[in-house]
């Protein structure tokens, strides 16, 4: 009998596992756009690639997360992943990098929502909260991929080296875990999608996490474009760099906030952190006030997502597995906009202009989220 604590070990394992090969993607996208000479609108719609790969795996990871045990398209879905990752490093041309971009996104939304929906299952084992830590080591993971690509990038190691060897470690690491997964965890109601009367409930939080997302999509892909053309830094990875560490430190931090403040404050706390660190790097484009300003954006996103999708897995009309699979819709519309958004405004007008988007979705969070937890409360008033 595999004990609680062993299967949260190693579904942490997946979460850090699944941001280092995410984070050491996005870490090289000034590689990328220097090795095929893409400009800021180029890079934008090569970046469309992600979100609509996403878009593609999201009807079929549900139909599978509610078809068989999640651990089942957790594992394939992380393997197929590290295949994907390696291909990017050796895409050629641009069709073949948009379709490597794709394959990848498309493997990352099945992995996350199994993975999501084992956590909210496992969370129910546990008497306090521990969604935040998995998100938490998704960040770790993140931080850990930035040091790598920063020191393979300082050693002048190839992509195509740098990616196969992170596929490599995926690869066995999902061979050894998959037997410390939980099993038996399909659900049998509440996995059909209802088109004709959407749940508010579900809707707000969507809202939230479509917000989220452009932020958090926006600052993977430009961070380090950012810190690259406006703070002319070398190593461009050091705005990326310390929004993923704050991150982390959010997320760890966040079970103990909620627990202290409540989900309703804390939400107002992320936007605020978000609204006066991008305000911060914006207006003084420097060095040192960038840092800051990006820290700031790590530290306020960071608690959005695993604070929303332990609502999500709380709701009375889906399962938890469909409950993600609808709320990444909304996430992955975020990404979808997001990235290219910034691209579009940058090439119109100028990369500090364009971030201008990351505050109003930052200031568009406070009503949003009132507005949900008022849902919510007159809900179980009539309940």
């Amino acid at each position: 009998m595999i004990s609680n604590l062993k299967h949260r070990f190693f579904l942490s394992l997946f979460f850090f596992m699944s941001g280092l090969s995410f984070s050491t993607w996005a870490s090289r996208i000034p590689t990328i756009k220097t090795i095929f000479g893409f400009n800021e609108a180029e890079l934008g719609s090569m970046l469309l690639a992600l979100p609509i790969g996403s878009l593609l795996g999201l009807p079929i990871s549900g139909w599978l997360v509610s078809r068989y045990n999640s651990r089942v398209p957790l594992t394939v879905g992380y393997g197929l992943n590290a295949f994907a990752l390696a291909l990017i490093g050796f895409a050629h041309n641009t069709f073949t990098l948009v379709a490597a971009v794709v394959i990848f996104a498309f493997t990352t939304r099945i992995f996350n929502i199994s993975v999501n929906t084992q956590a909210i299952t496992l969370q129910k084992r546990f008497d306090k909260k521990i969604m935040g830590s998995f998100h938490g080591y998704w960040s770790m993971g993140g931080i850990g991929g930035i040091l790598i690509s920063t020191l393979l990038i300082g050693l002048n190691v190839s992509i195509q080296m740098h990616f196969v060897a992170v596929a490599v470690v995926m690869l066995i690491i999902t061979l050894y875990s998959y037997q410390f997964l939980l099993k038996g965890d399909r659900s049998e109601t509440g996995n059909k999608l209802n088109l004709k009367k959407p749940d508010p409930y579900i809707a707000y939080l969507g809202l939230v996490v479509f917000l989220c997302a452009i932020c958090e999509g926006g600052m993977f892909d430009w961070s380090g474009i950012y810190f690259q053309e406006i703070i002319k830094v070398k190593v461009f990875t050091y705005g990326y760099l310390v929004f993923m560490t704050f991150m982390a430190a959010s997320r760890f931090l966040s079970d103990l906030i909620v627990a202290r403040f409540g989900m309703p404050k804390s939400y107002i706390m992320s936007a605020v952190f978000i609204v006066s660190g991008i305000s911060l790097a914006i207006i003084f484009p420097y060095f040192w006030t960038a840092m800051i300003g990006f820290s700031l954006v790590g530290f306020g996103t960071a608690a959005i997502i695993p604070m929303s999708y332990a609502l999500a897995g709380a709701s009375k009309k889906y399962s938890a597995g469909m409950a993600i699979s609808i709320i990444a819709t909304y996430s992955i519309t975020g990404m979808l906009l997001g990235p290219p958004l910034i691209g579009y405004l940058a090439h119109a007008f100028n990369l500090r202009v364009s971030f201008v988007i990351f505050a109003i979705c930052g200031i568009l969070l406070i009503p949003i989220t009132r507005m949900f937890f008022k849902h919510q409360r007159l809900s179980d008033q009539t309940a």
